[in-house]
């Protein structure tokens, strides 16, 4: 997730100083993502010194403003017109335990699913189980909440759905032949070659 181009599209709607910022982010994303203060100002002078933003007046209790540049606003449009990538690799801490845990001797991966199963599945429970605290239920804060717990439920559905998977592959192969026994084999210093994908 973007904090610094959701501050700045927050920023294109006018001058904010940062606690303000802080209750805009959580007002446009359901509160399900919480932001420390300290990360908002870190990514405010990042941001200025990049000459995206600049910092404004003080009001009469000491709040600084900080508005968008043109910059800071061409960096909005092209962030809200260009797709998500993806990076290639997984970073996933579930799928790289689980291949470890493959190919580890003595490792009963089953229990190691069943035991991420029971988490996923508590998981999508309280998720479907959470409601809007707001005060107004067909709110435009209640859709952004409503769109992200969304995002999350499909998310966590499609975590359930992939440790099936994995535990069938894995009952298709005899356990001997997922483990792996410590290399011999001197691996060659520098970093691995790239694969051109």
């Amino acid at each position: 997730m973007s904090v610094r181009q959701s501050l700045l599209a927050i920023l294109d709607q006018g001058p904010c100083y940062g606690y303000q910022l802080r209750a805009e982010f959580d007002r446009r994303t359901g509160s399900t993502w919480p932001l420390n203060v300290g990360q908002i100002y870190n990514t405010l002078e990042r941001l200025e010194r990049d000459g995206l933003v600049e910092r404004g007046d003080a009001d009469d209790q000491g709040h600084v403003f900080w508005e968008i540049t043109d910059a800071g606003r061409a960096e909005v449009a092209t962030w809200l017109s260009s797709p998500v990538e993806r990076s290639g690799g997984t970073r996933d801490e579930l799928a790289i335990k689980l291949a470890v845990a493959a190919t580890l001797p003595g490792v009963d991966v089953t229990a190691v699913i069943q035991t991420q199963r029971r988490a996923t599945l508590a998981q999508l429970q309280e998720l479907n189980r959470a409601k809007y605290a707001g005060s107004e239920p067909d709110s435009p804060e209640e859709l952004a909440w409503s769109l992200v717990i969304d995002s999350m439920i499909f998310q966590t559905e499609a975590e359930a759905r992939w440790l099936d998977h994995t535990e069938q592959r894995l009952r298709l192969h005899p356990q001997h032949a997922l483990e792996l026994e410590l290399s011999t084999e001197r691996p060659k210093r520098g970093r691995p070659a790239k694969s051109r994908a």
